[in-house]
């Protein structure tokens, strides 16, 4: 089916980034709209979508829960191939539409269709179950990645992550106090999640340029 986008920022950037949105989140919440904004800023060109199941809820109103993972990955790799770009792609996601976008990047990648990888907010686990790890294939990932993440994200805080096994290709920015919206408690840290969303939309941008 062809796929509704939301594009924001230059149609002539030399960088565009697909951004799926996570599993109970339209790709047009807010916190979606602000990281869009915060990156079209720096001159890129990020491109929205929804993978069916959310449009579906968009237009019944019915909060059916993701399909797996297969399907999921197949909507994106379809996306990829509707896009009409010039220049460097990176596929992205925030929390499971990173993690979708990770299984399909090596075999993108290998084809030259993408640069790279960017996960904000990865899900290394569910919630409450530390031991069910969702990170074998990050082990071996051959395309240059970026995961943002909050220190006390309960899907994979900085303690937890530390002992996984990821690959070299894999850089990972940590933002301290933030939870997996990147959300610090301002009476602790005195930091803002405004500030927060700044400083990835500054480091995606640096990273970015890196790639070929």
């Amino acid at each position: 089916m062809p796929y509704d986008f939301l594009v924001t920022g230059p149609e002539d950037a030399k960088i565009t980034i697909v951004l799926a949105h996570g599993a109970g989140g339209a790709m047009d919440t807010t916190w979606m709209e602000n990281m869009s904004k915060a990156l079209s800023e720096k001159g890129l060109r990020i491109v929205r979508f929804e993978f069916d199941y959310m449009s579906e809820r968009r237009s019944t109103g019915k909060r059916s829960p993701p399909p797996r993972a297969e399907l999921l990955r197949q909507e994106y790799e379809a996306v990829t191939d509707e896009l009409a770009w010039q220049g460097t792609l990176v596929i992205a996601g925030k929390s499971m539409g990173g993690r979708v976008a990770s299984m399909i990047a090596d075999n993108l990648r290998a084809t030259g269709k993408i640069s790279g990888l960017l996960c904000l907010g990865y899900p290394f686990h569910p919630i409450g179950k530390p031991d069910s790890l969702r990170t074998a294939h990050l082990a071996e990932m051959k395309t240059p990645t970026l995961i943002c993440q909050g220190t006390r994200d309960l899907f994979g805080s900085r303690e937890e992550v530390s002992g996984y096994k990821l690959s070299k290709m894999i850089e990972v920015l940590w933002l301290e106090d933030g939870d997996h919206d990147f959300r610090p408690r301002k009476a602790v840290s005195g930091r803002t999640a405004a500030a927060h969303v700044t400083t990835v939309a500054d480091h995606i941008a640096e990273w970015v340029s890196q790639l070929h």
